[in-house]
């Protein structure tokens, strides 16, 4: 009796290699915005800015929704969303928090949380309210949502969430971006709260570790993705959990998180930038000749 030798999978490295690097370049050139856009605009302007930022991110979203290509429409639902986020959740936050006074967390004479993520966690239930309908009314694609399911309903689960929600891929994309980067910024507030837990408690830690494993499982899981808008869209997610770990051990001081005073890091940020433009700039240029050819 002979054994059948079975192909292993192929590993798409350069391409999970270019979606990972992009997601994860936006996100220190997101932060280092936020602290330009407040060192250098006074604040109606700033607020203003901010607001009008948060709708170019929406508006880049929809029209995601009419425009083919699954690569463009990712591209798209990623960029409205890192738009969105910072203009309409965390300038939004910040407005509000400077409005009525909220002050920032302070340890030994150094800022080590601002205000607007202070009062994040207020949001949890709104966050609840959306991750309800989408465990109990969407059949959907995510791993999580899917094995919450399976956990919750068991055999009942095709019979309680029966359909999936109209899919456009930059809604999706867009949602899932937002949904995870405030589900990992509450998780971070739980943790840094004292009356909880605090920076340094071993369950904090713990937590870190988890999601630095778990985004090596998840870029293994991305290498065998072949289209390149799916493989984008699973380098968010990644990223995501990824940029928990990154958070923690900044808060812990064990590195120095140059996107935090991007005016004393220029040569870094720039290079950065330069990097994430050029990996963008291919990623464009895939999607348009993949058009092209399918035309």
């Amino acid at each position: 009796m002979t054994e059948t030798a079975q192909t292993p999978q192929k590993r798409y490295w350069g391409k999970t290699l270019v979606s990972f690097l992009v997601v994860l370049f936006a996100m220190p050139l997101g932060h280092a915005l936020m602290i330009l856009m407040e060192h250098f605009l006074p604040s109606p302007a700033l607020h203003g800015a901010a607001f009008a930022m948060g709708a170019v991110g929406l508006g880049i979203v929809i029209t995601g929704v009419f425009v083919k290509g699954d690569t463009k429409q990712t591209l798209l639902g990623l960029a409205g969303g890192l738009l969105f986020w910072t203009g309409w959740v965390e300038f939004l936050l910040m407005y509000y928090a400077d409005r009525y006074g909220v002050q920032p967390e302070i340890v030994n004479g150094e800022i080590v949380t601002q205000p607007e993520y202070l009062i994040m966690p207020a949001t949890f239930g709104f966050w609840m309210l959306i991750m309800t309908v989408y465990i109990f009314s969407v059949k959907t694609g995510c791993y999580l949502i899917t094995w919450i399911q399976k956990r919750i309903f068991g055999k009942r689960k095709d019979e309680i969430v029966t359909r999936p929600l109209t899919r456009h891929t930059s809604i999706t994309t867009f949602m899932e971006l937002n949904m995870m980067m405030w589900a990992c910024y509450l998780l971070l507030m739980f943790c840094y709260d004292s009356r909880f837990l605090g920076d340094h408690h071993p369950i904090t830690l713990i937590i870190g570790a988890g999601c630095l494993i778990g985004a090596v499982f998840m870029f293994i899981k991305e290498l065998k993705i072949a289209a390149w808008g799916a493989n984008i869209r699973m380098a968010i997610a990644t990223v995501i959990v990824f940029w928990t770990p990154v958070e923690i051990m900044g808060r812990n001081d064990l590195f120095n998180e140059i996107w935090v005073a991007p005016t004393e890091h220029v040569t870094e940020m720039v290079t950065i930038l330069a990097v994430f433009i050029l990996l963008a700039a291919y990623l464009i240029y895939k999607a348009v000749r993949k058009k092209k050819e399918e035309s």
